[in-house]
């Protein structure tokens, strides 16, 4: 599985364009502004100290596993510094996370898969006057990241803990529409496209869906390919780690892949 995930990263790199590359006004003003601003924001450095803490952090908590798992750690308990290390995204993703959030100015965000709840916060800054609802499939990792929200004094997040096939749809009817979705959870074909089907009734020309790990499996990856010609879609940027799904009416269909 390892290296068929590397075989499909090379290929990715072989094969994605950069901003110069694109010829759509749309998508080269997001890769512009958005994707390739590595400017330090002053956001950054707040999180990423509570980031090192995690990292020495050899308390050990139990592991409630209802998605598809980790190709890294089977173990039904786990340090939350090797969680920090294998589970959280990078400080580059998580950071461009918060830009794609901030570039739409969400009054909600949905995120599906709280983890420790660093990429929560990182949404929670991008969206300071929004609300910022996650979910957490891990009762004892749901309590971590509780924690991480209150030492970051972010008062912005509602934390729900369970299942996601019984509190995402739940969270959902919740919704008049869908602002910025990211859905990081249950790394499985059904269930990711189940995810998305969900979501459509609340979709409008401004909604953003982020999907996690679009090549973490063969059924992810066809789920992913699903998701792009599903007739509601008219734009999606594959950056490999992520896909973006965008709903804008009057454009023609088109799929980008960018290097990041």
């Amino acid at each position: 599985m390892l290296l068929q995930f590397a075989i499909d990263y090379l290929k990715h790199r072989f094969t994605a364009k950069t901003r110069h590359g694109t010829h759509s006004p749309f998508v080269y003003k997001l890769a512009d502004e958005v994707i390739y601003d590595f400017n330090d924001k002053k956001e950054y450095k707040k999180i990423e100290n509570q980031r090192k803490k995690l990292y020495n952090d050899d308390s050990v908590i139990a592991i409630t596993d209802l998605g598809a798992g980790s190709h890294l750690n089977k173990n039904k308990t786990k340090k939350i510094s090797a969680i920090a290390k294998n589970a959280l995204k990078s400080p580059r993703l998580a950071q461009l996370i918060y830009r794609f959030a901030k570039s739409t100015s969400p009054k909600t965000c949905l995120e599906l898969g709280t983890c420790l709840g660093i990429t929560t916060a990182y949404l929670s800054l991008s969206a300071p006057d929004g609300d910022i609802i996650t979910i957490e499939g891990c009762p004892e990792t749901a309590k971590v990241a509780y924690q991480n929200f209150k030492d970051l004094e972010l008062d912005n997040i509602e934390l729900h803990v369970g299942n996601f096939d019984e509190i995402f749809p739940q969270v959902l009817q919740d919704q008049k529409e869908l602002d910025f979705v990211y859905i990081d959870g249950n790394h499985r074909k059904d269930a990711t496209l189940n995810y998305f089907k969900l979501c459509l009734p609340k979709v409008t020309e401004n909604t953003l869906l982020i999907f996690d790990d679009i090549y973490w499996s063969k059924g992810m990856k066809e789920a992913w390919n699903k998701i792009k010609n599903h007739p509601d879609v008219t734009i999606t940027i594959d950056l490999f780690w992520i896909g973006l799904v965008f709903f804008k009416k009057g454009q023609v269909k088109e799929h980008f892949k960018l290097k990041i």
